[in-house]
């Protein structure tokens, strides 16, 4: 069973960054593409960044373009999401997700809060 732990949410001002990590663990973590996803009261989670088990792809929402970064360390087996600029529209919980196949495993997220 995989198991994902999010943690380096937090509440910041707008302008700040924050960088987010998730720790994998239960299976070969290099098997795995890894995502992180956003969600709001009221709103349909959203993806944010993913990227690919050996991390040579990427691919973001238009909204985090160039503001984001989501990079993963496989010796560590953690994924990051580094968050500049931070804008109170981006504050949500934030998720991590592992997927192989059809199969998703999710974390229980971590709050980020931007205050104007």
């Amino acid at each position: 069973q995989v198991h994902l732990v999010e943690s380096g949410g937090g509440l910041v001002q707008a302008g700040d960054s924050l960088r987010l990590s998730c720790a994998f663990s239960g299976r070969a973590f290099s098997n795995y593409g890894m995502g992180w996803y956003r969600q709001v009261p009221g709103k349909q989670r959203e993806l944010v960044a993913r990227i690919s088990s050996a991390g040579g792809s990427t691919n973001y929402a238009g909204s985090v373009k160039g503001q984001f970064t989501i990079s993963r360390d496989n010796a560590k087996n953690t994924v990051y999401l580094q968050m500049n600029g931070l804008k109170p529209e981006d504050t949500a919980v934030y998720q991590c997700s592992a997927a192989a196949g059809a199969i998703n495993y999710w974390g229980q997220g971590t709050q980020v809060t931007v205050s104007q």
